[in-house]
């Protein structure tokens, strides 16, 4: 039995696992180089505006349920968790708006005006999608894979075809719908997860159970009390935090991690596990002897999007937004394969707009609105403050054009992140926000190992590993990574 341990990176994979391997008995000391935790969820105040730099969806709610039941305790006992209704706004470019409701009856006949027997065949939907959810839930997600064998254990093999791994989620979305507008509130969820519709399995038509059955919740305060309330409860623990102070570099001997080195110290552990970039560490901070995978490998990998980030701050009230919008382009297809194709800054963007202040008085003054501009991009783009301007306008016009009122001579402060940010920030491997695409080569077993092939005691939690992207899936990763990393 390992008696301590260290862990990189104190984004939600890093404090999950921290919490996880403390309570397994371990000293634990985290290393991040930022100021707080948080990981891509730290925020920042900007003239009185609270904004949550990353995250800003809290989906799955029972995965967060069951991480805090295992040392006694709830989210409640943390933050006030609340279910938004409705759960979000989609603004279509051919001029319609809709709501999608928090209430099942009312999805259902939401479907049905989209198109002849709408809510029947969005009945057959989610009952699938329902069925695929909980068999990951049950059989799959909280499930290591150390190789391809792994997985017949899962029923994937005689299931697969019914868990429709081989099948697009555009092409399965078509079998039951031909209203485009109907497909895109199944699919929207793609980019989150790092893909495209037309590269991601059905697979995770899961997130449609996800989203309208499950439903879409906020932590009054925002992501960043998910964080704190991981940071409490690892300091409740015993974990040790070192915030500002950057790994600089695992010290190996004999095929064993001793330690972590940064600008201020060497720490050494019995076990490392690492929540940071996972090509950084293995083609920076390990040496070359110890790396599992090789530039070639990364090179070879579908990464998922980067993201344009705008932080913005507005004067006045703006009662055409909900708290979550969802600007789509008509052609949404050319926006997709801007990012997984041409790899090119896109012509006509759709976008995410979060207004948290339409729910939280805290995060904005009073009178104001607290505005989270994403537009997902390719990884790997060239990024200018030339081009952030272009988006920037771009963006806040589509918003004018499509609420029918002007914002640009309200705006009181703004922020613009992205590609280099992300570089800076998170040694974020071409700048991408989420790590690497769900293909289907790119999905449990075909994911980067938690275990390093090379080095004994060094393992690895986050968007990389299996489960993937998103903040639910980084914390079962850390289920998984804590609990191999004691087995040894």
């Amino acid at each position: 039995m390992p008696k301590n341990a260290i862990v990189i990176g104190a984004g939600f994979g890093g404090l999950s696992c921290a919490a996880l391997l403390a309570k397994k008995g371990l000293q634990v000391k985290v290393i991040d180089n930022n100021s707080m935790p948080g990981g891509r969820a730290i925020h920042f105040i900007q003239k009185g505006f609270l904004f949550d730099r990353g995250p800003s969806w809290y989906l799955m709610p029972e995965v967060f349920e069951r991480f805090f039941a295992q040392f006694g305790k709830k989210p409640s006992d943390y933050f006030r968790l609340v279910r938004l209704s409705p759960s979000y706004r989609i603004f279509y470019e051919e001029g319609k708006t809709i709501d999608i409701p928090a209430e099942p009856e009312k999805i259902r006949s939401l479907f049905a005006e989209l198109e002849p027997q709408g809510g029947k065949k969005l009945d057959r939907y989610l009952s699938q999608a329902q069925y695929k959810y909980d068999v990951a839930m049950q059989k799959f997600l909280y499930k290591d894979y150390d190789s391809l064998l792994d997985m017949a254990d899962i029923r994937l093999a005689p299931e697969a075809f019914r868990l429709h791994l081989f099948s697009s989620i555009d092409s399965y979305a078509k079998r039951f719908f031909n209203s485009l507008q109907a497909r895109k509130i199944l699919e929207y969820t793609m980019v989150f997860l790092g893909g495209s519709p037309s590269n991601t399995p059905a697979l995770y038509s899961i997130m449609s159970h996800v989203d309208l059955t499950l439903g879409v919740w906020y932590p009054m305060g925002g992501m960043r009390m998910l964080a704190e309330a991981m940071a409490k409860l690892c300091e409740e623990l015993g974990v040790e935090f070192h915030f500002n102070e950057e790994a600089k570099s695992i010290n190996v001997k004999d095929g064993k991690a001793t330690g972590v080195t940064t600008p201020l110290s060497t720490y050494e552990a019995d076990i490392i596990i690492s929540n940071a970039d996972m090509h950084h560490v293995e083609t920076e901070l390990l040496p070359p002897p110890s790396r599992t995978y090789s530039e070639s490998y990364w090179n070879s990998r579908t990464m998922a999007p980067s993201a344009l980030l705008f932080y913005v701050g507005i004067n006045k009230k703006i009662p055409q937004l909900s708290h979550h919008n969802l600007f789509l382009a008509e052609n949404w297809d050319a926006h997709f394969d801007s990012i997984f194709k041409s790899r090119t800054w896109p012509e006509n963007p759709s976008f995410y707009l979060g207004c948290p202040s339409r729910t939280d008085p805290s995060v904005a003054p009073r009178g104001k609105e607290n505005l989270f501009f994403l537009v997902p991009v390719a990884a790997g783009l060239s990024d200018t403050d030339e081009i952030r301007e272009k988006y920037f306008q771009r963006t806040i016009s589509l918003l004018e054009k499509r609420i029918g009122e002007p914002i640009t001579e309200d705006i009181i402060t703004r922020r613009i992140v992205s590609h280099r940010d992300f570089r800076k920030d998170f040694n974020a491997y071409k700048g991408t926000a989420l790590g690497l695409a769900h293909t289907l080569f790119q999905t449990a077993a075909f994911r980067p190992a938690h275990r390093s092939r090379k080095v004994s005691n060094l393992y690895y939690t986050g968007h990389y590993n299996h489960p993937g992207v998103g903040v639910p899936m980084v914390i079962i990763s850390s289920h998984i990574a804590a609990d191999e990393a004691v087995k040894g």
